[in-house]
């Protein structure tokens, strides 16, 4: 079957990453749909709920792939908040999936499952152990629904990890981190020393498509990244020069930015405003170890083309282009 006549259904269609899945497969020539909070009918996204699939399933008719992106990312959201959309959530576009007879399922989870303190380059191998961060244990979670399926024999799964995702349109590692060093508010904990682990956005689009391709995927689990490990500090400091200004990041202990944080989280809930500044996020920022990605380069041949500068040019063009600079 031509590409022309395929089609896949995508879950956080109008998401950073969803998004670029979207435009990826209709440039191959795929026909490509999805469900959003944020619908836009005309570029084939659908407003749904994962937690309602009578709302959206007819949309998988005649669907060859299903990716689900689409997924609560916080760490500091409660645990059923969570388990509803990362796990069960997960749960039931695999049903639907089942019911509509797709054959493939790509489900995007996080290097974040493999927590944040461990020493050198973990691989696919390394056992996950909860740590009581709701995103890292609702990830792990909801691979093992991902896994149930296939290992049931109910359609053939995938699972991508992929690093830390940045590009144009990336709130976490771009839109934010820009705002707060631009308002002086930009501080990381353990000195800047945490370790860093880049993947372009285009460069994940690129191991997904091939995950979801070719047959060596089925059943497997791909740490997806750049390949490049560095500090936080050396990453974020692309965005100080960017914005021109020449002090270097400021940084405190992990255990001093713990602390602040606690404070901040206490503030955003007597005021009502959601924060992502947390505990959990102070140990992301504090991590020390990176990810193994020579298993995707072996088994599906892929490789990373767009290396730090080139993404990080391409993001600097895309922030002037948004009006982040003025």
């Amino acid at each position: 079957m031509s590409d022309v006549n395929k089609k896949v259904f995508i879950t956080g269609a109008a998401g950073f990453i969803g998004k670029s899945l979207m435009a990826r497969y209709r440039a191959m020539g795929w026909t490509a749909v999805g469900i959003d909070f944020n619908a836009d009918p005309e570029q084939g996204i659908f407003c749904g709920n994962l937690l309602q699939p009578a709302g959206w399933s007819e949309h998988l008719k005649d669907c060859d792939l299903v990716i689900h992106t689409a997924a609560l990312v916080s760490n500091t959201a409660n645990w059923d908040q969570a388990w509803e959309v990362n796990v069960k959530g997960t749960r039931q576009v695999l049903d639907a999936a089942i019911a509509a007879g797709v054959n493939r399922f790509l489900h995007l989870s996080s290097v974040a499952a493999y927590g944040f303190y461990f020493e050198g380059c973990v691989s696919e191998e390394a056992p996950l152990k909860p740590i009581g961060n709701v995103y890292v244990d609702s990830k792990i979670a909801s691979e093992h629904a991902v896994l149930q399926a296939h290992a049931s024999g109910s359609i053939d799964c995938t699972i991508i990890r992929p690093t830390d995702v940045y590009g144009p349109g990336s709130r976490p590692w771009v839109i934010i981190p820009v705002e707060s060093i631009r308002d002086n508010k930009f501080i990381l904990p353990a000195y800047g020393q945490g370790r860093f682990s880049p993947v372009y956005i285009d460069n994940l689009i690129d191991g997904m498509v091939l995950a979801a391709e070719h047959e060596e995927g089925k059943g497997q689990i791909f740490n997806i990244g750049d390949g490049v490990d560095l500090t936080a500090s050396e990453f974020f400091a692309h965005y100080y020069q960017f914005l021109g200004i020449l002090k270097p990041v400021k940084t405190m202990s992990l255990s001093l930015a713990k602390g602040l944080s606690y404070v901040i989280q206490l503030v955003a809930k007597l005021t009502g405003k959601a924060s992502e500044i947390g505990p959990g996020t102070m140990d992301m920022l504090s991590r020390t170890g990176s990810y193994d990605i020579s298993k995707a380069r072996q088994l599906i041949g892929y490789q990373p083309h767009i290396d730090l500068d080139a993404g990080m040019e391409r993001t600097r063009v895309w922030l002037v282009e948004q009006g982040y600079f003025q």
